[in-house]
């Protein structure tokens, strides 16, 4: 692979970066021009790489570089195009276009493979426009929600009615499933999107597992009243029972291993300076490498909260919105990245991934893998969000290492 490879990966990252609805912030949404700009700049960068390109019925990019001879299961590479509202410039992209280097690289050489290659650009992993993540890659596995063509976005257009002005077929999204049998593996190149690898002095690590998620509304109800008359032994603060609450996520995911508790949001009423609060909403976000100690610590702070509000003699209501389970990286898989990653000298570390990825949804037709490389500060979903053209350029090497040498389950 060329030396200049980091900084061609990094200048059509910041080709892509200029692709937004906001000239001064990265936006880029699902079936917007500016996602058909991006995946047609991205298509040109396939076809460059000597694959064979088309857009499916979501809207996703797809590259094949075909194998040894035509017609051959692939190992799938990719990750999303779409971004977030005021995004960094290297979360999905990164993964698109270090795999499309990595093609470009084999071309170059006349390489062909005994099994093809797929590069996928996905249309929506980021769900900011309808609300509902990884919608292209559920697509790809078959897992796609018909449900959710009935969506509508801020403006009022349904998720039906925007796949028609993009020039898409709603009713052809059936169609754009793949069958296990033709695809051997998906592996992931991302950012890692937190500061671990950056700690460790690592340019690239491994990914063990994507963390499965919970997201919980919890709504407690004591009793407003005036703040000067109310002794505070009478009270039924609301919002002091909400805060021991939240003190005790912090304290139950501070001791559990892989687990992460957040409360982001939260909501006082009547909200006045002067009125001790009568009601608190506030939302609970936990996520855990394994499911079920994901399941034992939402379990354990459901009864905690519930505890609370008793004695305190307050109402408390919680409910589960959202459970997602985690998506192990398969043994077999992790030990070739591993083996890519010792191959370039350097000490494979393996790491959990908080943040939801494709690979959540590609699980369901094939066996998954994923390779982070080092972020700046571990910052992401934020415009300072920054990936160094050498270690872009490590983690091109390493992926293009475990291309080559990728066997597939059945040949190990």
């Amino acid at each position: 692979m060329p030396h200049e490879i980091g900084e061609k990966i990094c200048g059509r990252v910041e080709e892509l970066a200029a692709i937004s609805e906001d000239p001064a912030k990265l936006t880029r949404i699902f079936l917007t021009p500016e996602q058909r700009r991006a995946s047609e700049l991205v298509m040109s960068w396939m076809q460059a790489a000597a694959m064979a390109t088309r857009l499916d019925a979501i809207g996703n990019v797809i590259g094949r570089y075909e194998g040894a001879w035509p017609g051959l299961p692939a190992l799938v590479l990719g990750s999303h195009l779409d971004t977030v509202r005021d995004a960094g410039k290297y979360d999905g992209m990164l993964g698109v276009v270090t795999a499309i280097a990595c093609v470009e690289a084999l071309a170059s050489e006349g390489m062909r493979l005994p099994f093809a290659i797929e590069v996928i650009g996905f249309a929506d992993e980021e769900g900011v426009r309808f609300g509902t993540t990884m919608l292209g890659s559920r697509a790809v596995a078959g897992t796609f929600d018909p449900d959710c063509l009935g969506r509508r976005d801020a403006d009022g257009f349904s998720m039906a009615e925007a796949l028609r002005t993009f020039g898409l077929d709603p009713g052809g999204i059936a169609a754009a499933a793949r069958r296990r049998t033709d695809i051997l593996a998906y592996v992931e190149l991302h950012i890692e999107q937190g500061p671990v690898l950056e700690t460790l002095g690592l340019p690239v690590g491994f990914v063990t597992s994507i963390s499965g998620a919970n997201r919980v509304e919890v709504t407690i109800t004591g009793e407003a009243g005036h703040a000067g008359t109310v002794p505070m032994a009478e009270r039924k603060d609301a919002l002091t029972a909400a805060a021991q609450c939240v003190l005790a996520v912090e304290s139950r995911c501070r001791a559990e291993p892989d687990c992460v508790g957040t409360v982001g949001s939260l909501q006082v009423s009547p909200g006045a300076i002067n009125v001790i609060p009568g009601q608190v909403r506030f939302s609970i976000d936990l996520r855990a490498a394994e499911d079920a100690r994901r399941r034992r610590v939402t379990a354990q702070l459901l009864a905690e909260i519930a505890a609370v509000a008793a004695d305190r003699k307050l109402r408390a209501e919680s409910r589960v919105i959202h459970e997602l389970a985690a998506a192990p990286c398969v043994p077999w898989l992790v030990a070739q990245v591993e083996r890519a990653i010792l191959a370039e000298g350097i000490a494979p570390f393996g790491l959990s991934s908080g943040a939801g990825h494709d690979g959540m949804a590609m699980m369901e037709i094939a066996d998954i893998g994923m390779i982070f490389v080092r972020c700046a500060r571990g910052i992401s979903h934020h415009p300072d969000e920054s990936v160094t053209v050498e270690d872009a350029e490590i983690g091109a090497r390493v992926l293009l290492c475990f291309i080559k040498d990728f066997e597939p389950k059945g040949a190990l």
